[in-house]
């Protein structure tokens, strides 16, 4: 199949109801960090590859339609030069908004309910990729911006997609070249959800 975008937004800038807008607009499925959850060896892999030891992408990323959100974000464009006819999808929001929801949520998990091998991937993907100070709101935001600007000054504009979820479908299925689905744009996982579904999340991700 081979990826047909490339997330490279960081999560919590919509990048769950990303995921649901391109499953429906591809009918195949998207990678996202839930996808992480529930396998010990894409765990593995993420902290590897953050180390310096990439995987063959094509077959990391075989079945799958479009990938985003983190790790995926993180790794964009070594993802981007495997599959060189992708979309390059930036999800963007104000950064002020975004400390705010990340720092809420996804910076702020229980580390008693994460497993030791998906702490240790986490902090090689932030340390190595984000930034080892992504707790200090200056410092987050400063590698969200210099994230953000990085691609923009990366790749082509003919083959970016600077997005934000709410502009909804069209956008998407401008640079996609499909038609606008007849139904409402899915809005998932907001922070008051997150909440809600965070609690055992990551049971499933455990060392043998």
């Amino acid at each position: 199949m081979g990826l047909q975008v490339v997330g490279a937004g960081h999560g919590r800038t919509g990048t769950y109801s990303q995921k649901l807008a391109l499953e429906k607009l591809l009918v195949a499925p998207c990678y996202h960090m839930r996808e992480v959850f529930g396998r010990k060896s894409d765990v593995e892999m993420w902290r590897q590859a953050a180390d310096g030891v990439m995987p063959d992408w094509n077959q990391f990323f075989d079945g799958y339609a479009a990938a985003v959100d983190w790790p995926v974000a993180l790794f964009w464009e070594e993802i981007a030069a495997a599959f060189p006819d992708a979309l390059v999808l930036l999800s963007v929001r104000d950064a002020e908004e975004w400390w705010t929801s990340a720092s809420n949520t996804i910076f702020n998990s229980d580390k008693q309910t994460e497993s030791p091998a998906f702490q240790e991937m986490v902090s090689a993907i932030t340390d190595n990729r984000f930034t080892p100070d992504y707790l200090d709101k200056d410092a987050s935001i400063a590698a969200f911006n210099a994230h953000n600007q990085s691609v923009r000054d990366s790749i082509p504009e003919s083959r970016l997609l600077e997005y934000s979820v709410d502009q909804g479908w069209e956008p998407l299925c401008h640079a996609l070249d499909l038609p606008i689905p007849d139904e409402p744009f899915p809005v998932s996982n907001t922070s008051e959800e997150w909440g809600k579904k965070k609690k055992g999340a990551f049971t499933s991700v455990t060392d043998e």
